[in-house]
């Protein structure tokens, strides 16, 4: 067996242990659990009442539902979640249907179901909804990885090996670089860059250096000579992104995936929506009713059922299934229609292995966020194409992995940081147009070896007060400010380390001497403390109402604030940090302000740590380094 053979059969064997752990702890968390110790939890919510019904875009049904229970007890649902609506009346048939979370609000939840009817047992009460384990991920995912070990020949074939580094990516010559008007000279090459691979290419966007604006013209300049390309990411926000601004860039787009996960903003370029505004919708929506009407006669009850009846139903059952091809036959042209009139097909890597792709072949496929993406399922993608386009940075959030021994054994290693390491040219996007000088430094020198600058527009820029040093640390040693643990999810929350936070949002608010507040978020990397401290904003008169944007660290990736403040929440005697270890996420969490940073922390507790340690020595020559006992008043 090759070498590359070797490695995607241990990628599989990883792959493997990922889902055996993952459906392992689903099972015993909400599998074996009494419902009592369910609702507990936060895995199931009963019972519910239905606050409305209906269907949505592509006629799917939906159902809004409602618990009662204290706002902001905490659960695990989520919007694209995969759930179990059911009732627990006696003698129903079909007593569950499936759906996916499209909102989550406070108690308030609304399902897209899987099917295009709603259930009569929705107004009987007894109704709850359960967390489902969603095994459609890993089925495409070991679909791709089988397809690429199985390629004998062919393009997958050719793809495979360079991939894996057992043969270096051709270029075509570059004689008339393309110079693209409002791009810098790194995003121009990487633009070129692109144009001229030949088998794959690789853009590293660090935060803030236009690799979204990069690509969005790159695709543009690909339209213009390939019929449809395939733009993917990890998941259904990137996804939405990249739609929107795609769209924007004068190409039509047509976003494939589950409408229930798709942003509202861009649902007009969702393929059912395109599907429902033809023309043609309303004669294959005639042939539809047509057939369930023939369908509904059929399975009429009659009294004296002889065999004319008999001969009758069998004309009728007929009739139904002809009209229903004929419908499936309408709808399958007029699909073929709207997708070869796509310059962009975009999709989620697991959206990228819909069933409705398979009679189409791609020149070009785009993986953005390539860095948050387990590598197999970077593959789905991949084999729909006949050239690569990755691009990420490595050291911003990796994927999730749940089995310790898939991690340990290099599952969360993604293909784009392995590219980096085989490929002989990488692009590295070097201009950044986010953050001041101040703020961008630290994780220049940690993470990119000071290969960043500043673009001029922003380099000094910061806010308009008397006190405005752009990175700020207020350290709580000493202060007695211990973390408390959330006893029924192990999550860390430090109340008063918030309090301390807030004492410097009250000053910064009075300095601003009632002028207009700069775009604010406070972020943490615990979930426990973000609740916490959405909570605490809501009942305080001084900050409800102000557009503060309160997130963990994951739940903000991609995002940036003129003001960023970072709770750390870790303070104890024994000098555990926990995952603060995970540099790749504070990385995140700092390189989204703007203008000024404010990390608030126990230098006792995490200042034996040289990532930590060197942020505190940074604060302490370039930035400002204050104690808590400044804001105990």
């Amino acid at each position: 067996m090759s070498e590359a053979l070797k490695e995607l059969a241990e990628l599989s064997e990883l792959l493997q242990l990922e889902k055996k752990e993952d459906l392992e702890q689903f099972k015993q968390i909400v599998q074996r659990l009494p419902l009592e110790e369910r609702k507990e939890k936060g895995y199931t919510w009963y019972p519910l009442q239905v606050a409305k019904s209906g269907y949505t875009y592509g006629e799917r049904a939906y159902v809004i539902v409602e618990r009662n229970a204290a706002e902001g007890e905490p659960h695990h649902f989520r919007p694209g979640k995969v759930v179990n609506l059911y009732t627990r009346q006696p003698a129903v048939q079909h007593p569950e249907r499936s759906g996916v979370i499209q909102f989550v609000d406070k108690n308030r939840m609304k399902i897209v179901l899987n099917s295009k009817d709603l259930p009569d047992w929705l107004g009987l009460g007894l109704i709850g909804a359960d967390l489902l384990f969603d095994e459609t991920t890993y089925q495409e995912m070991e679909r791709a990885l089988k397809l690429v070990q199985e390629a004998k020949k062919g393009r997958l074939a050719e793809l495979r090996a360079i991939l894996l580094g057992q043969q270096p990516p051709r270029f075509a010559p570059v004689n008339n670089p393309i110079e693209i008007p409002g791009l810098n000279a790194s995003q121009n090459e990487a633009v070129n860059h692109i144009l001229a691979a030949q088998d794959v290419a690789v853009v590293h966007g660090p935060p803030g250096t236009g690799k979204t604006t990069t690509l969005v013209h790159a695709v543009r300049l690909l339209a213009q000579t390939e019929n449809t390309i395939l733009v993917t990411a990890p998941s259904n926000t990137a996804a939405d992104l990249l739609t929107e601004r795609l769209s924007d860039a004068g190409l039509e787009v047509t976003r494939i995936g589950n409408i229930s996960r798709v942003d509202e903003s861009i649902i007009s370029h969702t393929l059912e929506m395109k599907l429902s505004q033809h023309p043609e919708a309303k004669n294959i929506k005639k042939v539809k009713v047509q057939a369930a009407e023939a369908r509904r006669k059929a399975l009429r009850y009659k009294r004296s059922f002889g065999p004319e009846e008999r001969a009758e139903r069998r004309q009728l059952h007929q009739e139904a299934n002809e009209l229903s091809a004929w419908a499936r036959q309408l709808e399958d042209r007029l699909i073929d229609q709207i997708l070869a009139a796509s310059h962009v097909i975009t999709a989620t890597l697991v959206g990228a292995g819909h069933d409705l792709l398979e009679r189409l072949k791609f020149r070009t496929v785009v993986i953005d966020e390539a860095a948050q993406a387990l590598e197999p399922a970077a593959w789905i993608p991949i084999t729909r194409a006949s050239r690569v386009i990755l691009a990420g940075d490595p050291f911003q959030l990796p994927p999730t992995v749940q089995s310790r021994e898939a991690q340990k054994r290099g599952l969360d290693v993604t293909l784009i940081e392995k590219l980096l390491l085989r490929l002989p040219e990488v692009k590295l996007l070097n201009v950044q147009y986010r953050m001041n000088e101040q703020i961008m430094n630290f994780s220049n020198s940690r993470f990119y070896n000071n290969a960043l600058r500043a673009a001029d527009s922003v380099r000094h820029h910061k806010l308009d007060i008397a006190e405005n040093t752009p990175v700020s640390f207020i350290d709580t040693a000493g202060c007695g400010f211990e973390e408390k643990v959330q006893e029924k999810y192990q999550s860390r929350y430090n109340p008063e380390e918030f309090f301390i936070l807030r004492e410097h949002l009250y000053l910064l608010k009075e300095a601003l001497n009632g002028g207009p507040l700069p775009s604010i978020a406070i972020i943490s990397p615990y979930r426990e403390q973000v609740l916490h401290m959405q909570k605490a904003i809501e009942e305080d008169a001084v900050l409800a109402g102000l557009p503060l944007a309160v997130n963990t660290i994951d739940g903000f990736q991609g995002q940036e604030r003129d003001v960023v403040y970072i709770s750390l929440v870790r303070s104890n005697g024994k000098g555990e940090i926990g995952f603060l270890k995970d540099y790749r996420r504070m990385n995140v969490a700092m390189t989204r302000a703007r203008k000024k940073l404010v990390v608030v922390g126990d230098s006792a507790t995490i200042g034996n740590d040289g990532f930590y340690g060197a942020f505190l020595d940074y604060c302490e020559k370039e930035g400002r380094y204050q104690t808590a006992w400044e804001y105990m008043r």
